[in-house]
């Protein structure tokens, strides 16, 4: 099967080509929209000093069930409506987390075009559990 791939791309270099750069420009695209992540680690150490605040997009049961200590829950469906809520905390990194990283993207790119420094977790509440860190409820 390799070898039949390596003889297309050979035969095809202008279309190989052209799906190579598509497919690199795509992913910077998906990339830089997104914004920054954290780990785990960062974000602890991040909200310890003082310099960040937790975001908690998931719905409200799901935030119900367990959360970071001292995350502000605000579902995604409702952050456009609710963005004035984290005006308080401008002066902060706002750290968004989600349930697996799906929608914290869209969520600080929305959050950057209000003026705000947004950062995602990594992997969403997912790997906050994956690390055996603490949750409340």
């Amino acid at each position: 099967m390799l070898a039949k791939l390596i003889e297309f791309a050979t035969n095809h270099y202008v279309l190989s080509g052209s799906f190579v750069v598509l497919l690199a420009l795509l992913l910077a695209h998906e990339l830089r929209r997104s914004g920054r992540a954290i780990s785990t680690r960062e974000l602890t150490s991040m909200v310890n000093g003082g310099q960040a605040v937790v975001l908690d997009v998931r719905a409200t049961k799901d935030f119900s069930g367990g959360h970071i200590v001292d995350a502000l829950n605000i579902p995604f469906e409702k952050l456009s409506s609710r963005i004035a809520e984290l005006e308080k905390h401008k002066d902060k990194a706002i750290i968004v987390v989600d349930a697996m990283g799906q929608h914290a993207g869209a969520v600080c790119h929305d959050l950057k075009k209000a003026g705000f420094n947004a950062i995602k977790l990594s992997g969403g509440i997912g790997s906050w559990r994956g690390d055996n860190l603490p949750l409340v409820k």
